[in-house]
């Protein structure tokens, strides 16, 4: 049995389908759902990827894109993100994935599919590739693409001290005059994450570009009134 079928079938088994209809409800998916949660998806696909091991970097790739191309359900897009990050195959994030992940990002083009990627996927890429990815993210923050953009300010959400500040400034600073809900959010949330280590530059930030509304609400939300 291929890993795909394999992944399907798993995630059959380990189905609610009573939960499915509020879990579309809640996610607002035009795509149908299961009734498969996180805790439950994610045993099920540890003993399914234990089982069908990738041998090489492009049949890792070819098998996450599969699984995200054919998937029926919006479960089987979350095993093609699990499946992206698995231990098993640290060592083939490399530049080569950029091209599925922006795929992943720009077909997903939602919170719950874009974030992930975002965070850890483009993220681990930029830890470890900072002279190619630096310029790709600035290149994205310009992107017509919201979820691009959306990428580029959240990419360093886990990066706390390590934070280039200049790079997230210049990828805040594209879309600070856009109205949309996930633009203004990630701004905040991005700000959020670094307000953690350094409160007091998140603060001067926000004054001086005049951040407003739901970015500065998201941004200053851990910080002592002011």
């Amino acid at each position: 049995m291929s890993l795909g079928k394999a992944v399907r079938l798993a995630l059959q088994e380990a189905a609610e389908p009573g939960k499915a209809e509020t879990m579309r409800a809640y996610m607002k998916s035009p795509m149908p759902f299961l009734g498969v949660q996180a805790v439950p998806r994610r045993a099920a696909l540890r003993r399914v990827f234990a089982e069908h091991r990738l041998d090489s970097a492009p049949e890792w790739r070819r098998a996450v894109l599969a699984l995200w191309r054919e998937a029926e359900y919006r479960e089987e897009r979350y095993a093609a993100i699990d499946l992206s990050g698995h231990h098993l195959y640290r060592e083939f994030q490399t530049l080569y994935t950029v091209p599925m992940y922006e795929e992943m990002i720009v077909s997903g083009a939602w919170w719950d599919l874009v974030d992930e990627l975002a965070t850890h996927r483009i993220g681990g890429l930029l830890a470890a590739y900072p002279d190619a990815m630096r310029p790709l993210m600035l290149e994205w923050a310009h992107d017509g693409d919201l979820w691009k953009r959306r990428t580029a300010i959240l990419c360093q959400n886990r990066f706390k001290s390590r934070t280039d500040t200049a790079l997230l400034y210049a990828c805040i600073e594209p879309s600070l005059s856009d109205n949309d809900f996930f633009a203004r959010k990630a701004i905040g949330w991005a700000l959020r994450e670094y307000a953690k280590c350094n409160p007091g530059e998140v603060l001067r930030y926000v004054k001086a570009k005049g951040i407003t509304g739901l970015s500065r609400r998201e941004a200053l939300k851990n910080l002592p009134a002011t």
